[in-house]
C-alpha cells in the first residue's frame, strides 16, 4: 500500500507539473531501504526513468545518483538530519512564544 501510494503521488505530480526533472528519496526509509526505492521506480520506465539497480543496492554513504544514465529524470537519494531540522523547527518556535526573534 505505501509503494502504491508514492506511485500515485508520482504520477499526479507528473501529470500536474507536465513531467519530472527528478525524484529524491529522503529520510529514513527513501535513504535506506533500497527495495522501496526499486518497487516504486519499477514500471514508471514510460515516464524515462530509469534507475541503475546496482547503485540504488549500495549501502547508505550520503547524497548519491541512482538513475541509469540513459534515464531522462534524475532519481536521487539525500542525506536529511530530520533531528536536527526538527530541533531548529523547535527553537523558533520557542523563540517565537517567548518574544524573542
Amino acid at each position: 500500500m505505501f509503494v502504491y501510494e508514492l506511485k500515485k503521488h508520482l504520477g499526479a505530480y507528473a501529470a500536474a507539473l507536465g513531467g519530472l526533472d527528478a525524484v529524491a528519496f529522503a529520510g529514513g526509509i527513501g535513504e535506506n531501504s533500497w527495495r522501496i526505492r526499486e518497487q516504486v521506480c519499477s514500471g514508471l520506465e514510460f515516464l524515462g526513468l530509469h534507475f541503475d539497480p546496482e547503485a540504488n543496492r549500495l549501502p547508505a554513504q550520503g547524497d548519491r545518483v541512482i538513475s541509469a544514465p540513459d534515464s531522462a529524470i534524475a532519481v536521487l537519494v539525500v542525506h536529511t538530519n530530520e533531528e536536527l531540522m526538527v530541533a531548529r523547527e523547535t527553537v523558533k518556535v520557542l523563540a517565537a512564544t517567548r518574544g524573542m526573534t
